[in-house]
């Protein structure tokens, strides 16, 4: 079984815990939290995935860290189990797939927008507007600076992207003149 199914599953499995819950994002914040403290920690991260250690000194030292950071009892147990079945490597895997679920679920879509400037509050707002209009759902929008454009922007919703970038096309009128050469 691929890691991505796995990960699916144990955010299939977690999510239906927060929707009876009503806990989405509060259980989306602990995932993440934990995944970054992860990340940033070589040494934890590697000793929870090293099999030479015992799974209960494993389990120990992952409550103790819990403990630290104040996790709800549902993701300390959740976390715990991640450890007790050497999963806990594909944890920011399972926090991608829980933030899908939980975006469908609360009927938001994630758009990342690039510009070639810096866009005012009020071109933002209407940009975010007409996402909403266009997507109708709910946008949590990021914004980056990328020069690079010329002008124009680039906006990827999900797996879609859309350009109006003057670089791109630029390159499409270089394309055609090269065809008609």
């Amino acid at each position: 079984m691929s890691t991505g199914t796995i990960a699916r599953r144990y955010a299939q499995a977690f999510f239906a815990v927060a929707r009876e819950d009503n806990r989405y994002e509060e259980y989306y914040g602990e995932l993440r939290n934990f995944s970054s403290l992860l990340e940033g920690n070589r040494d934890f991260r590697e000793f929870l995935a090293n099999p030479i250690f015992d799974r209960e000194d494993k389990k120990a030292v992952a409550a103790a860290v819990l403990e630290k950071v104040k996790m709800s009892r549902m993701t300390t147990s959740f976390l715990k189990l991640l450890v007790d079945k050497r999963r806990i490597g594909i944890l920011p895997e399972i926090a991608d797939c829980y933030r899908g679920l939980m975006d469908t679920a609360l009927g938001k879509a994630r758009v990342h927008v690039k510009t070639a400037f810096p866009l005012t509050g009020e071109l933002s707002e209407g940009l975010r507007k007409g996402l909403e209009t266009m997507t109708g759902k709910k946008v949590e929008m990021t914004t980056e600076e990328d020069p690079s454009l010329l002008g124009g922007v680039v906006v990827r919703i999900g797996d879609t992207l859309y350009d109006g970038s003057i670089r791109t096309q630029m390159n499409n009128m270089r394309n055609l003149l090269v065809e008609e050469i």
